[in-house]
Order: structure tokens, then sequence, then C-alpha cells
């Protein structure tokens, strides 16, 4: 494994390296105005929410590595303390990177993307009409983590409103994330679309798993099943009873005729399947046999 000290590599490298390993991450779409009331409109992958009471997002507008510079989303709201974070989709992905340009001051992003300018409620600037999901936030504080090139400023805002479309909105109002269609940002020039990548894991049972550490030495020593089989097999608050294991052996007996002189190795792997598709229950009446 390759092992570095910061302070040995360069920023634009060090800069690199965590962009790819940290990812992805999603992107806050910041529209902003200026003193004079000009538009801004940039994408930042520096960005999550960290507080839902109160509700609190942060974005980072990070000084330019190549020459310290800074974005006109920085001065705006340092300026003005008020900010629109838009979503970005797998619709306007290409939109929001073209709105990355280093545009003069004054130019309106806005019109470059051909994206809509829609009125916010609260806040000044506009919102993106073709976002799904539109949150008008006040600027609370701005920390500034540094004053060379690649040093993050992290922009402390309070959500005021949210405007979510009824186009990714379920029967119950919650949140249909496959209609929703995020992209997020990873390392160089790469993106991710998340309706592609979901999955599901069941959150740790409130009634406590029983763990690695309380498995049988023939399971949680196994050269078979994984770190995740093992993670997905300690989420169970209790093991099957040995009625219930010897009834799952004869009813799998027909298809797998010799699963009961089958060794731990065989009975791993046919377990590792039932795992594959999330049956946690058969896998383990399958290994405790």
């Amino acid at each position: 494994m390759a092992s570095f000290n910061p302070k040995d590599l360069s920023t634009g490298v060090l800069h690199a390296y965590l962009l790819s390993a940290i990812a992805p991450r999603p992107i806050a779409f910041a529209s902003t105005i200026d003193k004079d009331g000009n538009p801004n409109l940039s994408p930042f992958s520096f960005f999550n929410m960290f507080s839902a009471n109160p509700p609190i997002l942060i974005f980072s507008p990070a000084r330019r590595v190549r020459d310290n510079t800074t974005k006109h989303t920085l001065a705006n709201v340092e300026a003005m303390k008020e900010v629109v974070i838009n979503v970005v989709n797998y619709d306007m992905v290409h939109q929001a990177s073209l709105t990355s340009t280093e545009y003069p001051e004054g130019v309106n992003e806005f019109e470059k993307a051909g994206l809509t300018m829609l009125a916010s409620d609260l806040v000044k600037p506009f919102r993106v009409a073709e976002s799904p999901v539109q949150i008008e936030c006040k600027v609370n504080e701005i920390v500034h983590l540094g004053t060379e090139g690649g040093a993050g400023n992290l922009v402390i805002c309070e959500v005021v409103k949210l405007h979510i479309s009824d186009d990714v909105l379920n029967e119950d109002q919650t949140v249909n994330q496959e209609a929703l269609d995020l992209v997020a940002r990873a390392g160089g020039s790469y993106y991710s679309r998340a309706k592609t990548g979901f999955f599901e894991i069941p959150k740790p049972l409130r009634s406590m798993g029983i763990g690695v550490d309380s498995m049988p030495d023939h399971v949680k020593n196994s050269m078979i099943l994984t770190g995740n089989n093992l993670g997905m097999l300690g989420n169970v608050d209790k093991l099957p009873n040995k009625e219930d294991v010897n009834k799952f052996i004869d009813d799998i007996s027909e298809r797998y005729p010799d699963i009961r002189t089958a060794s731990h190795r065989e009975k791993h792997k046919l377990a590792q399947n039932y795992l594959s598709y999330g049956d946690v229950e058969s896998a383990w009446k399958l290994l405790l046999s």
C-alpha cells in the first residue's frame, strides 16, 4: 500500500488523490446574486447536509489550486448572505457542468447553460427551475480555512424554504430516489449516476443484532463468507432454533440431496447464495445445520 505525508505532496497531487478517494460527492448547484443584482450559478461538490434541527447545509467554494483565485459565488455569499442550493439530476448534468466555466464577472450562467431562472420566495437569488429540488438558504457563517490555493471556505447555510417537484414525490409525499435521479462527482472528469447504483441495506436492528463476535467459529472465521456477508448475518436479534433448522433442511433436501453431509465450505457457498438474494434467515438455517 502506498502511503503519503500530505506535506510531501504538491497541493495539486494531494487534491487529485482526495477528490478520487472521497467520492461520490453530492453536488450543490449554488445560485447567488452580487450586490448589483447580477445572477450567478455554479456547481460545488464539497457539499453536504449537517443538521436537520436547525436545517443546515454546508458547501465550500475552495480557492483554486491553480492560481489561488476564488469564484464569484464566494464574493456573492459574503456580500448578500443568501444562496439557493439546487440539486443536480441526470437530465441537467451537462448544463450544470457548463456553468463551472470561468466566465467573467457579471455573466449570467443561467443564460449560458440554457437554464430557467425562477424567483425565490424568501431570498433574492433565483432558483433553477429545471432542478427537482431547490433549497432557499440564509448564510449563517463563512469559515475560511486558509489563504493559499486549495483552501476551503465553509459556507454554513440555514434552510428557510424547500421546494420539491411533484414528479419526484411518492403518493405518501416521500422522495422517490429513482425518479430524483441524482448525479454525483468523483475525481477528474468522472461523475456517477445514483439511480443506476442504488441498493438497500437494512438498518441495524433497534433490538440489537447479535454481531459477528457472537457467531459460531466456523462462520465468523469462514474462508468463503465475506465481510459484507458477516455484516448481514450479524444483523439478526436471535438465531433460528434447532426445530426450524431441521425443517428447513428437510424442505431443501430434495433439491440438495447431499446437504446433510455437506462440508462447512459447501454450506457456506450455498449460504452465500441465499445472502445474495437478501435471505438471511435461510442462510442462517443452512449454516447452523
